[in-house]
């Protein structure tokens, strides 16, 4: 074993950058692994990062693939998640067409463990519409990848490694200045076209710089690197908010007495309806501010010190607007598919009574900021030629929160009362909507025969605050001992994660969906606009074109000063919960090289021990009572405290780890690996505050109250994975290869619901109390039938004092709210509690090919991976019982075509994934796929001088859409139509 050489000589920086060895846990651990006979790499162009590349995944332990800059500040995505998709067994989540958060062999964004330079990053995220932050997983999008050397993904479990991905751990590297001694400073300037952009800018830019200088020793050095990206963009889609199924009983429930029903269901078979359908259109800009500072000193030879800080910051702004239809009443013609759970594929309402009813014109808007702040110390220290040391600490946060007084979301409901009858066939890939127009019925609205700002009234106000802040303060030392039959790895380690998120929703009443006040609002708040034209990509003859774009925010001003009330977020939140883990690990492995016969082998063999406690808090408004306020109509009341409610838990893991590897001949390898991991639950599991329901259905029997609940778990355990992968590479050229790879991962405690009846709260139910017996017995008497009105009247009369035909049903419903005393039972609540009760096992093949063709310049990668689970979605089973099946499943592809020489530079990608289980319960236990989507992207460069190139760059050339959709096809969920984004741009070093 040779003895560790402290100066810093050309290859030990290109290894060290390599492996990020200067704050990356894993590749600290394995620095040692490359002999003397390896040649310095030179990272020039495509070829020398992919030779960069493929030298970390000969060289280490297990299994690793990892894409690197070809030269700083030119990573070969303009987005890290974009990257990433090329590596074999990883594919990504969109957002806004642009890649986000990633899923690797089948595990989605939140069982990955995302690291910075070695470090767990905190993440937050608000969830599109509102709605409570619940992910853990670190959105790909806040950071730019002018300032990323390379991103590494360990697909098996190390004991160096830090806990929390299943899938993978992805470490990403930022650039040092020791690393690259001397002055660098380069400057790159892009414009982009995105060309789904309808009203803002056309062109926006993109500026990126990067300085590094270090003194002529280099024991001292500094870099910054700093960008700024604004894009402008739209998206035309559709939607459908909720499908539900039943199993027909020969009626149709809300339908016309003379319904035609072609294809029924057969009695007792399942079929699903639909609620509505909705077009959309939305406007979006984002800025995106990117920096990172990094000061070095290496006083002496066996010291090295690293203080570094990160910022970024997203600036979000989105302007929507919807055009819909509702689909509840006057059902007047349907005609099913032939599927197992059947779907209209036509749909018809006529409204047989002369009036009309409202289309929904909403708008709605959303005004958000995401941060991410991290500094760091990292100090390295060689004690001597056998024994070294790495501190490291850091302190992150990284915060979601709303940009406007509002909150970050707000939603302004307007309706015009001029549909006479609607049609969808949603045999289309785009369901149609038909509406049969009439304005001449109302006489207060202006018969034009066409959809006008006049037509149109007010309804409802929703405003959405919603923020979430996360934490990781984390302290770390690594230590390496060099011994003559190997290297002892070693290291203890503490990390505190904080996750506190507030979500309120504030519900102002406006006008009355255009019945009462059209044409209220003043002129120019609507702005005319043809849906239609924005769907270049989907048949829309026949539907309804005409609607309205506008500012929801300037509708909520002009709402708060006409109907007088504050347009602003009230603080009374219904999340306020903070999760906190103090995580303590300790860890040793040891790596041993040898021989087997003339085969040389490594043998990797580890072990870590973790503590995990959790402490989950919610601060709430206790509930106080539950109100009957007419038959079985009943509302939970609030007191005006508010209450700490903490539920504690802990647990501990000890996870093993083995890796071996062995040249069978020379440039053959032959891995085999072995791991536990785990994945934590997610921050909405772990809340400790039940929130309670009103009890629905009839009460004419006391005692038989169906309230629902919802709650979190804090008691839950992790996800724990046993990891089984084998593979065999061939190396054939240092920048060539070919592998093929098995994995195989059981996994257990996956969280499922499980019903749980229970009181909360110690709150009674005043429909089964003493009460309510005393009115059925008078019921009884009198010889009157025990109805919920009547049930409800009888106790309101004899609570206070009046006679039961005093008054009206409705006139006692609006006199009399009845109490529950102490006499009342307590009543019971059916939650779906989360709970470790699942288990599953995901396997499959990854089989990849990389070739240069000789010095020609030509170079071609593919991969393509196999990814099975043994619980799937059965789209024919009972709607009523919740499925537990794996989501995120799917076959991927790559196919990448590459061409270099000394000016010229040219690459194109193909990218696939096959349809996959996105939610097993996107309403009820209504499922929802993302159907198959592939993209293709380019970039060319050329090198104009050695200081100076130009490039052009183009991202889903071809325009593919995506589509969502529920047990089959015709059941849409979701649709965007999204567009290709182009970049033109130069780069100048000085």
């Amino acid at each position: 074993m040779s003895s560790h050489n402290f100066k810093r000589t050309k290859l030990a920086t290109s290894l060290s950058l390599l492996l990020g060895a200067s704050t990356c846990l894993p590749a600290f651990a394995e620095q040692t692994e490359h002999n003397s006979d390896i040649e310095v790499i030179q990272v020039t162009g495509f070829k020398g990062s992919i030779k960069e590349s493929t030298q970390l995944k000969r060289y280490s332990s297990g299994v690793v693939d990892a894409i690197s800059s070809e030269d700083i500040g030119k990573f070969p995505d303009t987005n890290l998640a974009e990257s990433l998709q090329r590596i074999t067994g990883v594919s990504i989540d969109r957002s806004n067409g642009e890649g986000s958060k990633v899923t690797v062999r089948g595990f989605g964004p939140d069982y990955n463990m995302v690291t910075l330079n070695g470090r767990t990053m905190p993440a937050a995220s608000l969830p599109a519409g509102g709605g409570t932050p619940n992910s853990r997983a670190y959105d790909f999008a806040n950071l730019a990848s002018e300032s990323v050397k390379s991103v590494e993904v360990y697909k098996t479990g190390k004991a160096s490694i830090a806990s929390g991905g299943i899938g993978a751990a992805i470490n990403i590297n930022t650039t040092r200045p020791l690393d690259n001694p001397g002055l660098i400073a380069n400057v790159g300037v892009k414009a982009m076209h995105d060309t789904t952009n309808r009203v803002a800018d056309d062109i926006t830019p993109e500026i990126s710089g990067i300085f590094s200088w270090t003194d002529a020793d280099a024991k001292f050095g500094v870099s910054l690197t700093a960008s700024m990206q604004k894009r402008d963009s739209s998206a035309t889609g559709a939607f459908v908010n909720e499908w539900r199924t039943t199993a027909y009983d020969g009626t149709i429930p809300q339908a016309a007495d003379d319904i035609i029903v072609e294809n029924a269901p057969a009695m007792g078979q399942y079929y699903s309806m639909p609620s509505d359908l909705r077009y959309t259109i939305a406007d979006r800009e984002r800025t995106r501010t990117n920096a990172q500072l990094t000061l070095q000193y290496s006083p002496v030879e066996s010291l090295t010190a690293t203080l570094d800080y990160t910022y970024s910051q997203q600036d979000l702004y989105e302007a929507r607007a919807e055009q819909s239809i509702w689909m509840d009443n006057y059902k007047t013609h349907l005609i099913f598919d032939d599927n197992a759970v059947k779907t209209p594929i036509y749909y018809q309402e006529e409204r047989r009574d002369l009036s009309t009813r409202d289309i929904g014109l909403a708008l709605q808007e959303l005004n958000q900021v995401n941060k991410n702040d991290s500094i760091g110390l990292n100090l390295e220290y060689f004690f001597n030629d056998q024994l070294s040391f790495v501190f490291d600490a850091h302190s992150s946060k990284a915060t979601s929160e709303p940009d406007a007084p509002y909150g970050s979301w707000v939603n302004a409901g307007l309706g015009a009362n001029i549909v006479a009858g609607q049609q969808v066939d949603f045999s289309r890939d785009l369901p149609s909507m038909v509406i049969n127009f009439d304005d001449c019925s109302r006489t207060n609205l202006n018969c034009s025969g066409a959809l006008e700002q006049s037509d149109v009234g007010t309804s409802i106000l929703d405003s959405n605050f919603a923020r979430q802040e996360s934490t990781v303060d984390e302290f770390r030392l690594l230590g390496k001992y060099e011994i003559e039959t190997g290297v002892i790895d070693f290291g203890i380690e503490s990390r505190s994660m904080e996750s506190h998120s507030l979500q309120s929703l504030t519900r102002n009443t406006m006008g009355n969906w255009g019945i009462e006040n059209p044409g209220e609002l003043p002129d120019g708040y609507l702005n005319p606009t043809n849906f239609l034209n924005e769907f270049d990509d989907y048949d829309t003859s026949g539907s309804f074109d005409q609607g309205f774009t506008g500012s929801a925010s300037e509708i909520g001003y002009w709402a708060a000063q006409q109907y007088g009330f504050n347009f602003a977020a009230d603080g009374a939140f219904a999340t306020n919960r903070t999760i906190k883990e103090e995580i303590k690990a300790a860890f040793v492995q040891y790596k041993h090289q040898g021989e087997i016969g003339d085969m040389p082998f490594n043998l990797l063999v580890g072990a870590r021990y973790e503590t995990t406690d959790v402490t989950s808090t919610a601060n709430i408004d206790l509930p106080n009572a539950v109100a009957w306020e007419g038959n079985n109509d009943f509302n939970v009341r609030y007191g005006t405290d508010k209450q700490d409610y903490s539920l504690s838990s802990d647990y501990n893991h000890f996870l093993p780890s083995i890796d071996f590897d062995i040249n069978v001949v020379d440039d053959v390898k032959v891995r085999a690996s072995y791991s536990t991991t785990i994945a934590r639950p997610t921050y909405d599991n772990l809340s400790s505050a039940a929130t309670v329901g009103v009890p629905t259905g009839p009460k004419l029997i006391p005692g038989t109250t169906n309230a629902p609940a919802s709650t979190g778990n804090p008691g839950l355990v992790p996800l724990e994975s046993d990891n089984f992968d084998v593979s065999v590479e061939w190396y054939y050229s240092d920048v060539s290869y070919v592998s093929v790879g098995y994995y195989n991962k059981k996994v257990d405690n996956f969280i499922g619901l499980t019903p749980m009846t229970q009181n909360y709260y110690d709150l009674r139910d005043v429909s089964a109390g003493p009460r309510a017996q005393a009115a059925i017995a008078e019921l009884q008497a009198r010889g009157l039938a025990i109805t919920d009105s009547n049930l409800f009247q009888m106790v309101a009369a004899m609570e206070n004092g009046v006679e039961f035909d005093s008054m009206s049903y409705e006139e006692f419903e609006a006199a009399y709210d009845i109490l529950p005393n102490g006499d009342d039972p307590l009543m019971e609540f059916t939650a779906q509690v989360p709970t470790n009760n699942k288990d599953a096992k995901i396997d499959g093949y990854e089989l990849a090919i990389q070739h240069f063709f000789g010095d020609s310049g030509f170079g071609v990668q593919a991969n393509y991976t196999i990814v099975n689970g043994d619980i799937d979605f059965n789209v024919a089973a009972d709607p009523t019982t919740t499925q537990f099946a794996l989501v995120g499943l799917s076959d991927t592809a790559n196919i990448i075509a590459m061409y270099e020489n000394d000016k010229f530079q040219a690459r194109i990608a193909y990218n696939w994934r096959d349809k996959f289980l996105n939610s097993a319960a996107r309403y009820v236990n209504e499922p929802a796929f993302t159907e198959e989507y592939y993209q293709v992207d380019f970039n060319v460069a050329y090198n104009y001088s050695e200081k100076m190139s130009f490039f052009i760059e183009g991202i889903n050339i071809t325009e593919q859409n995506s589509r969502q959709h529920g047990r089959y096809k015709a059941q849409l969920w979701n649709l965007e139509q999204n567009g290709a984004r182009y970049n033109v741009g130069m780069r100048y070093n000085f």
